[in-house]
């Protein structure tokens, strides 16, 4: 009997579509998702071929997934350039390096086992915003799909090309050791190399994949996984502690004392460093965070403005772009970092590589550093 469809409408969210996989979408509805997505790219980008990029996070059921998605996409007359197992910002990296029209991650990023999801997008660097999520749910409910003969291609050993773009820009002089957490999830397989090409003295952290995630869930905000970066910061007095999340767009940082910082301070900190060597730059950041940007002593002597956004990785992604601005900081822990420092995109794997260039360019602790932003 063929499968019947099943799609939640509530998955449509305003960045990306989540669903708890088989409960509330499956092979079907995954298949119609990829038709309503090749469909919309055809549609904006007017090509009957356009080029996109596939990748999928390290979970049991992920791969199945991708298959389902592809499928759809291909029916469309999209041509998927696969390129396996995947971080988030690997897959927005390589719609720059390959020069294709559009991405798709297939991730649930830091949620529980049994959810999944996709994060996609069609202008480089940006990912969708409410309007084109709204405009795919429509298409895809409402089954208007562009018909075209596809194809598809493995990319194989992108992981390499992705880890070496951001080792060759970020060598350190200083030696840093740096704990680094990834609660098993596929941050696993790629910050700890990164972090040891740029001349990192790397401590792991539960970096090994499994996808039912033992231990805690690879979230930055998650207390258990929060304590045991603290706990193996003070073990091995080491300089900082970096928590990613599932997907590899988030970090969270522990000081040299053990002390969680919060994103905004970090992003503060990050901005002070930048504004130093990039002086008249603009700072986007959500009106979650802290006021100190727009007193900030350092900001102002390097003629640096900050401009407060909407929260939402999304709103502030693409304000950074309109902008023009060198980054941009949103309290949960999304960073964004336009050229010469990064494609716009959020990569938590760069952020801590921008906590490393601060230790790197001052001769103190971090906790020392933090210490000289005032109280709030």
């Amino acid at each position: 009997m063929q499968e019947m469809l099943k799609i939640d409408p509530f998955g449509f969210r305003e960045y990306d579509a989540r669903w708890l996989y088989p409960d509330n979408i499956n092979l079907k509805g995954i298949e119609n998702l990829g038709k309503g997505l090749g469909s919309q790219i055809i549609n904006h980008t007017k090509k009957n071929n356009p080029r996109i990029v596939v990748g999928h996070d390290y979970r049991s059921y992920s791969e199945e997934i991708k298959l389902a998605l592809k499928k759809g996409l291909i029916s469309t007359g999209c041509f998927v350039e696969d390129i396996g197992l995947s971080l988030s910002p690997m897959v927005y990296f390589a719609q720059f390096d390959l020069k294709s029209d559009a991405v798709a991650m297939i991730t649930a990023s830091h949620n529980e086992n049994g959810w999944t999801g996709v994060k996609m997008g069609i202008k480089k660097g940006l990912t969708h915003a409410p309007e084109e999520m709204k405009e795919l749910k429509e298409i895809t409910l409402n089954q208007n799909f562009t018909k075209g003969e596809g194809n598809e291609k493995q990319i194989k050993n992108f992981d390499k090309v992705y880890k070496e773009d951001l080792i060759d820009k970020n060598k350190l002089r200083k030696k840093i050791k740096a704990v680094v957490a990834c609660g098993n999830g596929t941050a696993g397989i790629f910050a700890p190399d990164i972090l040891r090409g740029i001349g990192c003295e790397v401590i792991e952290l539960d970096c090994n994949l499994d996808w039912n995630f033992p231990k805690y869930n690879p979230n930055p905000e998650d207390l258990e996984m929060l304590h045991a970066i603290v706990k193996s910061v003070k073990e091995n007095n080491a300089d900082i502690g970096f928590g990613f999340d599932g997907d590899g767009d988030r970090v969270g940082v522990i000081d040299n004392e053990g002390n969680e910082i919060f994103s905004d301070k970090i992003g503060l900190l990050i901005a002070r460093n930048l504004s130093n060597s990039h002086r008249n730059s603009k700072f986007i950041v959500d009106v979650k965070s802290t006021g100190l940007y727009s007193t900030d002593k350092v900001l102002k002597k390097n003629q640096c403005e900050t401009l407060y956004w909407k929260t939402g990785h999304s709103h502030i992604k693409r304000k950074v772009h309109n902008e023009k601005a060198l980054a941009g900081f949103e309290k949960s822990g999304h960073f964004f970092f336009n050229q010469p420092l990064g494609y716009g995109y959020d990569d938590g794997i760069n952020s801590a590589i921008q906590v490393c260039h601060l230790l790197n360019n001052q001769d103190k602790k971090m906790s020392e550093i933090i210490k000289e932003l005032p109280t709030t």
